[in-house]
């Protein structure tokens, strides 16, 4: 029953995801294109019934790619005669899916969480498993899967207290929901927790770790733009991934910055693309000596901000940072990830909204690898103060790498749990 008011509502509300999708392709016109693969109407481009095995991973977005990327590559190694699957909800997530396996991998739109379209999904491309990456929990998804005998593993899950809270006022059908999973790979003890209060097996939850401690780092540094960056000697600040309304924060605590330090250079690096010109032109309002990185040949001595405009390039961008301010946490957006910066030994600033990484950042500020701030004041004096201290930078910045080396675990535990999936649907 809730299922099936769950669908109605879906459909009723078609039009508007619809408009919306319409209203994102006006900055981004991706988001336009292959609209039939919203509602699985594409042929498959992998040939159906032919492989032993065909396993399917399901990553929202960039990030969620990323961390699912030494996954997806451990997978090819292992079942070198299986088909992979590899689905994504954003342009910029099947960009980087392409970007980061060319065709080596099938890959295309989920579709939309409709009946109909979850059916077509799945007899058009017959998966033996779907490894749903963190907490995507879609009723008709998970409902089709079962029905087809497709074992569903809910891998790098993690649950947070607000989210918990949310799915507990809707209690019977969570637990109905959770009933259809094979398997939940927990990144932490409180996620796991929080799963089984709401009905999840016990039996059947684990806690793996989190994927995103493994950072898959390529040579740093080997592009001669990043280099001269570092080589300049310059106090180097990065602002990653931030998002809209942080962007004026960040640029204001940077001026505090600039009248203690006046030689430092800021890399500001938006998360949506769509937003590049935008940030641009503020950053230039504020009176910034601003310059693009798609723009730009050489590193320009008299640059005060450069705007990180590229894609694929963000190890790069933390590569030559000095110190590391992760964004989507001055707003209310639950910061990015954190652990890219602390592979890379670098210290970390972030503000107050970090429930996409509350364990991870309670780990880091644990380790005294992480400094919260509460608004752009606080950014700046922690900016100010590291900045002026290299021993606290290279303190913080050894307690984040050897955080992140000694959880590396993580993607053997979630393997086992797949094989003995796969083994036991075989």
């Amino acid at each position: 029953m809730h299922r099936t008011l769950y669908s109605v509502a879906f459909y009723f509300a078609l039009p508007v995801i619809l408009l919306r999708l319409l209203l994102r392709s006006l900055r981004s016109p991706a988001y336009r294109r292959r609209i039939g693969e919203r509602f699985a109407l594409q042929s498959p481009d992998i040939a159906t019934g032919t492989a032993s095995l065909t396993l399917w991973v399901h990553a929202v977005s960039v990030g969620e790619t990323v961390a699912a990327a030494p996954l997806i590559k451990a997978l090819q190694h292992r079942y070198p005669q299986a088909q992979i699957l590899v689905t994504t909800m954003t342009p910029t997530g099947s960009d980087r899916v392409r970007s980061l396996f060319g065709e080596s991998v099938a890959h295309c739109y989920i579709p939309y969480d409709l009946p109909g379209s979850c059916k077509r999904f799945l007899r058009k491309y017959q998966p033996d498993a779907l490894i749903l990456m963190e907490t995507e929990l879609w009723p008709n998804l998970i409902w089709a899967c079962h029905r087809h005998s497709v074992k569903l593993i809910l891998a790098n899950a993690r649950l947070s207290e607000k989210s918990a809270a949310g799915y507990a006022r809707f209690a019977g059908f969570s637990r109905e929901l959770l009933s259809r999973i094979d398997v939940v790979a927990a990144q932490a003890a409180p996620d796991a927790e929080r799963f089984v209060e709401l009905g999840m097996d016990r039996e059947k939850t684990r806690v793996t770790g989190s994927l995103k401690f493994i950072i898959e780092q390529k040579e740093q540094l080997s592009q001669p733009y990043f280099a001269a960056l570092k080589e300049s000697g310059r106090p180097i600040v990065i602002a990653a991934s931030t998002r809209d309304g942080e962007e004026e924060k960040v640029l204001t605590a940077f001026r505090q910055c600039l009248a203690a330090v006046p030689d430092a250079l800021l890399l500001l690096v938006p998360r949506h693309p769509e937003r590049f010109d935008r940030v641009a032109r503020l950053s230039e309002s504020r009176g910034l000596i601003t310059v693009r990185r798609s723009a730009a040949t050489a590193v320009d001595a008299s640059s005060q901000v450069i705007i990180g405009d590229s894609m694929g390039e963000m190890l790069d961008y933390y590569s030559a940072a000095t110190v590391a301010f992760v964004g989507g946490s001055l707003v209310d957006t639950g910061c990015q990830n954190v652990l890219e910066p602390a592979a890379l030994g670098i210290p970390i600033v972030v503000g107050p909204s970090q429930y996409n990484f509350a364990t991870i950042c309670s780990q880091l500020e644990r380790a005294d690898a992480l400094r919260t701030v509460q608004d752009e004041a606080e950014l700046a004096q922690a900016v100010i103060a590291l900045l002026a201290d290299e021993g606290a930078r290279r303190t913080m910045g050894d307690a984040g790498l050897n955080l992140v080396r000694e959880n590396q675990d993580s993607l053997p535990k979630l393997l086992g749990l797949i094989e003995s999936l796969v083994q036991t649907d075989a």
